[in-house]
């Protein structure tokens, strides 16, 4: 049994897709109002902040993927992030289960220094804190023998279906909607975006390759970088669109925020945009070189394609 822990989440539906392609049809898919992404999966409905939920919905399992997410809320990750990762820990201790930890950069330096699997933790604000301290809960865990783990993680995203993220929501939403894009801060600095299929493609190898355990891995991007500038173009050829957008200068997304919290909630992130993203993901492509990287205009033609029905 392989469970998915979150799986309502865009990068839970991929992973149980990948599963089932590639690996088993003994799928849980556990959320708390869990939906069957392929017709064999085994549904469960849990509240990770309960531990006993969180135990009973791991027993059995042989593999447990931790997609969980929260609201981009500074005080729901501070309060909710521990809890959720100490109950998930306990229960895979408790069944003996193996843990995937699909997890993200917010506590990496924001800065054009290139990004490796040992970047040291420098949060920037209470979100990246949130989730230094869950990863080091973890890390403690796997040092102690508490549990076999394996760490999977993704600079942002990019993606189709529920995919959320700053890139979706202010660049390729709205040019699909037919109007400007918006880019925070600069339009000429690298940016380094993961596919969501790729992330979770690379999360179901992960997991069922036993000598990954023990390890932080960076999921696989597209090492051709591109500027939002670039992106935005190359989006709105594929879309057939104008190549509108508007930069958004440090001084205006202050005053949007004091009305709107969703920007307000961005705001210890805005210095990755101020500088090139070289989020780097060579040691996964050296182990697995037969994995296919999705790029940019192959994947901006899928959310096209999505969206348009072809």
């Amino acid at each position: 049994m392989q469970t998915i822990l979150g799986a309502s989440g865009q990068i839970g539906r991929e992973l149980a897709r990948s599963l089932k392609r590639d690996f088993t049809s003994d799928i849980r898919v556990v959320s708390r109002k869990p939906e069957k992404i392929n017709d064999t999966d085994e549904l469960v409905s849990a509240d990770l902040m309960d531990a006993s939920q969180t135990l009973q919905a791991v027993e059995g399992s042989e593999i447990v993927y931790m997609t969980a997410g929260l609201p981009i809320d500074s005080q729901i990750w501070v309060e909710r992030w521990p809890v959720m990762m100490l109950n998930v820990i306990d229960a895979c201790e408790a069944h003996s289960a193996r843990l995937v930890y699909f997890d993200n950069t917010y506590m990496y330096p924001q800065t054009s220094q290139p990004q490796l699997e040992d970047a040291p933790f420098t949060p920037n604000g209470p979100k990246g804190q949130a989730r230094a301290e869950i990863t080091r809960m973890l890390l403690d865990s796997m040092a102690q023998d508490r549990v076999e783990a394996v760490i999977c993680r993704a600079p942002e995203f990019y993606g189709p279906g529920k995919t959320q993220s700053i890139t979706n929501t202010t660049v390729i939403d709205n040019l699909l909607a037919g109007k400007p894009a918006k880019v925070f801060l600069r339009d000429d600095t690298l940016r380094t975006l993961i596919f969501t299929p790729d992330a979770s493609r690379a999360m179901a190898l992960l997991g069922n390759t036993p000598d990954a355990y023990g390890q932080t891995w960076h999921l696989p991007c597209d090492d051709n970088r591109l500027t939002y500038r670039q992106f935005v173009e190359l989006a709105a050829e594929i879309f057939g669109v104008n190549a509108n957008y508007k930069v958004l200068k440090h001084w205006q997304l202050w005053l949007a925020s004091r009305a709107n919290k969703t920007i307000r909630e961005t705001e210890e992130l805005l210095p990755r945009y101020k500088a090139d993203n070289l989020f780097v993901s060579d040691k996964f492509k050296s182990r697995f070189p037969d994995f296919r990287v999705t790029t940019y205009r192959e994947g901006l033609t899928t959310i096209r394609d999505e969206q348009t029905g072809r």
